[in-house]
């Protein structure tokens, strides 16, 4: 034990009662740091989806409680936001765990270029948002798109992937879990590689096949991982923007106007910051509430 030790350790045994203030040190600046750029503004966004507020005067405006509320679910603007945000999230989250899990599994087996197979894999997460999205805009496109063109080649109908109303958010949600499905890869391939190979073993010798081995021992020991990055893809889908506002613009007729687009729309194109800030904190709600859920599925299976 060092002599820095040692002296803790008997000042500890002198003043055993005593609090050391150093930890709450530490903490003071990230604690200011979330207060000024997180806190402060998320009260601020409260206070303003209860006011008419204008884009031309921010500071301004009058209280009016829930009127902006009431005049967004009036027209069901604000309610079919939040619809397509859940069916968009819910579709991505799904997808991208399935596809990431899988992919995690199968590049776990050792075979010859998985090397390779993992860097191609990582590529869509890898790529810059606004570069990959102006490449799919481009594979969509109604004329001269690689979708289509592949489509004709095999005697099929060419789609309007981005122009149709039943097409777009499904469209939408393809580019999205391209981007995503890498990083939940990542995550529980990070994940098996602490599965203990003895436990493993163990099962395999007494009699347990691939298929029970998976079930009884790798997903056991890797469902906290594939919780975690649900939760984080969940929280990143609600908010997620560049894809849809750069594909869409929350178009065709409204088809793909998530919440963040319709907040973007209402704040910058109507002026009116009031009833934008209604979609930010509608947003905010149901974040918390899957968050909460997802805590509380945890809790109850661990009984």
């Amino acid at each position: 034990m060092s002599e820095t030790t040692n002296l803790l350790v008997s000042r500890h045994l002198k003043n055993p009662n005593k609090t050391s203030l150093t930890p709450y040190i530490f903490i003071l600046l990230p604690i200011a740091y979330l207060t000024l750029v997180m806190f402060w503004p998320l009260l601020q966004e409260i206070v303003i989806s209860f006011k008419d507020t204008k884009l031309m005067e921010p500071n301004g405006g009058e209280f009016v409680g829930f009127e902006n509320y009431r005049r967004l679910l009036a027209n069901n603007e604000l309610s079919s936001s939040v619809w397509i945000t859940i069916l968009y999230t819910a579709t991505t989250v799904v997808s991208s765990l399935v596809l990431g899990v899988i992919s995690a599994l199968a590049l776990d087996i050792p075979f010859r270029g998985r090397t390779v197979a993992r860097s191609v894999m990582l590529f869509g997460y890898a790529v810059p948002s606004v570069a990959a999205i102006l490449v799919w805009s481009w594979m969509f496109n109604d004329r001269s798109g690689v979708l289509n063109s592949i489509a004709d080649g095999l005697g099929m109908t060419s789609q309007k992937w981005l122009t149709s109303p039943e097409l777009a958010l499904w469209s939408v949600t393809m580019v999205t879990v391209w981007q995503v499905t890498p990083l939940v890869m990542l995550v529980v391939l990070a994940a098996l590689q602490s599965v203990p190979s003895e436990v493993k073993e163990a099962a395999q010798i007494d009699g347990a096949d691939g298929l029970n081995v998976l079930r009884s021992v790798t997903i056991p020991h890797i469902r906290p991982s594939i919780t975690l990055v649900g939760l984080l893809v969940t929280v990143w889908t609600i908010r997620r923007f560049e894809v849809v506002y750069l594909l869409t613009g929350g178009g065709p007729s409204k088809s793909t106007n998530i919440l963040v687009v319709g907040l973007r729309q209402t704040a910058f194109e109507n002026y009116h910051l009031g009833e934008a800030a209604v979609f930010g904190v509608i947003g905010l709600i149901l974040a918390i509430i899957l968050v909460t859920a997802s805590e509380l599925l945890k809790k109850m299976r661990d009984l």
